[in-house]
């Protein structure tokens, strides 16, 4: 009878180890997917940006040409 409670407790023990093993490697996952996103959005911002900063000088060029050309 005392053998078969302790056994109980040990399964239980083990199956709520074992929950907390698969939440934690979850947790884990979902860390290294966040960080990968964010390395991602990092590299694409910063396509977008330098695409931005040269169109913006373009841009610039063209205005200071109208302004010289007196347009």
């Amino acid at each position: 009878m005392q053998d078969q409670r302790i056994e109980k407790v040990i399964t239980i023990a083990i199956n709520i180890i074992k929950v907390l093993v698969i939440i934690y490697l979850g947790f884990v996952e979902v860390f290294k997917i966040g960080k990968l996103l964010r390395e991602m959005l990092d590299l694409e911002l910063d396509i977008s940006r330098k695409w931005a900063i040269q169109n913006y000088s373009i841009l610039k060029k063209r205005l200071e040409e109208q302004k010289v050309a007196g347009v």
